[in-house]
C-alpha cells in the first residue's frame, strides 16, 4: 500500500502547491485588471451628478482611497478568511455582502453545469467508443462531421441558432432561461433546456474526439493484438483492454470541459438571460462593482485549477506505470 500511495501522495502535494501558486498569481492579475478598468468606480455607482465631496467620501468609505498594494493585501487576507466584502453598489441603498449576491447565482450555474455534464459526458464517451469501434464507417464519418461543425461554431452563434429554430420557429422550448429559487425542478430543467443543449453540443465534440483518438492509438499496441489473436470480439477488446488504459487523456479532456462549463458559461448565460454567476459578473463589470467582479473571477480560477488538479490525480491513479515506478 505504501508503494501505491507514495507517488500518488507526492503528486497530490505537488499539484496542490502548484495550484496554490497559480491561484496566487491569478489573484494578482485579477486585482490588477479590475483596477485598470476604465472609468471612475465611485462616479459609475453614484452617477455623474454627484459632487466631488460626495465621490471622495464614498471612495473613502469603500476603501478606494488606499494605495493599491494595501487594498490587495487586505482583499487577499479577507478572502483567505472566507470574507469577500460587501458589494459597492449595495452601499447606496442597503448593504449586501458579495457572498449573499454570489451564492444563489453560483448555485444556478452549478445546476446548469451539472445538468449539462450528466448528458454530455456519457454521450461523448459512448460516441467516442462507437466511432473507434466502427472506425472509417459511415457512422464514424457522420459523427466526426457533426462534431467538427459544432466545435467550429462560437457559443453565441450556436445559442442563437437553437433559439431561432427550437424556440421561435417551432416553439418547442422556452427561449429565455429565467429561473429563481421558487422554480420547481421540472420547470427549471425545461427552462434550462436550450442553454444545456448549447453547452452540450459545444463540449461533446472535444470529449468524443479525444476518446476516439485515445482508443484508436491503443488498438495498435501489442497486448491489444494478442487479445485479438485469442479470439476476443472487437467490442470486448475496446471495453476490457483499450478503454481502461485510455483513461488518462480522456479524464484530462473531460476535466477541461467540466471546468469550461463553470468558467465559460458567461456567453451562454448572457444570451439566455440565465441568472448565473457569469451573468452576475457581466452586470458587475458594467456597474464597476469591484468586489463582485474580483470574487467571480477568483471563483472561476479556483474552479478551473481544482478540476485540473482532480484530472491529474485521476490520471496518476489510473496509470499503473506511475503507481508502480521501477
Amino acid at each position: 500500500m505504501g508503494d501505491v500511495m507514495h507517488p500518488l501522495a507526492r503528486t497530490i502535494l505537488q499539484r496542490l502547491g502548484l495550484g496554490l501558486m497559480t491561484l496566487f498569481i491569478v489573484s494578482i492579475v485579477i486585482f490588477s485588471m479590475v483596477s485598470w478598468l476604465p472609468g471612475d468606480f465611485a462616479k459609475a455607482i453614484l452617477g455623474q451628478a454627484a459632487t466631488e465631496e460626495t465621490v471622495a467620501a464614498f471612495q473613502k468609505e469603500i476603501g478606494l482611497d488606499k494605495p493599491p498594494v494595501q487594498r490587495y493585501v487586505e482583499w487577499v487576507g479577507n478572502v483567505v478568511q472566507g470574507e469577500f466584502g460587501s458589494s459597492f453598489a449595495s452601499r447606496v441603498g442597503y448593504k449586501r455582502t458579495v457572498a449573499e449576491l454570489i451564492a444563489p447565482r453560483l448555485a444556478n450555474t452549478l445546476f446548469l453545469a451539472s445538468l449539462t455534464a450528466a448528458i454530455a459526458v456519457p454521450l461523448a464517451l459512448a460516441l467516442g467508443i462507437l466511432a473507434a469501434l466502427y472506425r472509417n464507417s459511415l457512422f464514424d464519418r457522420i459523427v466526426n462531421s457533426v462534431t467538427l461543425t459544432t466545435i467550429s461554431m462560437p457559443e453565441f452563434f450556436m445559442a442563437y441558432l437553437l433559439m431561432l429554430f427550437l424556440s421561435v420557429k417551432l416553439s418547442w422550448l422556452p427561449g429565455l432561461a429565467s429561473v429563481d429559487a421558487e422554480t420547481e425542478l421540472l420547470e427549471r430543467i425545461t427552462r434550462c433546456a436550450l442553454p444545456t443543449l448549447t453547452l452540450t453540443l459545444v463540449i461533446v465534440a472535444h470529449m468524443m474526439r479525444m476518446t476516439r483518438a485515445a482508443i484508436i492509438n491503443l488498438l495498435a499496441c501489442p497486448y491489444i493484438e494478442m487479445a485479438r489473436l485469442k479470439g476476443m470480439s472487437k467490442s470486448r477488446v475496446i471495453l476490457r483492454h483499450a478503454l481502461p488504459n485510455a483513461w488518462a487523456p480522456i479524464v484530462n479532456v473531460v476535466a477541461f470541459n467540466l471546468a469550461y462549463l463553470v468558467v465559460g458559461v458567461v456567453v451562454v448565460e448572457a444570451v439566455f438571460t440565465y441568472p448565473g454567476i457569469g451573468q452576475l459578473m457581466v452586470d458587475a463589470v458594467t456597474a464597476r462593482d469591484i468586489p463582485v467582479v474580483q470574487a467571480c473571477a477568483l471563483i472561476f480560477a479556483a474552479t478551473y485549477i481544482m478540476l485540473n488538479l482532480t484530472a491529474d490525480i485521476i490520471s496518476i491513479a489510473t496509470n499503473p506505470r506511475l503507481l508502480h515506478p521501477r
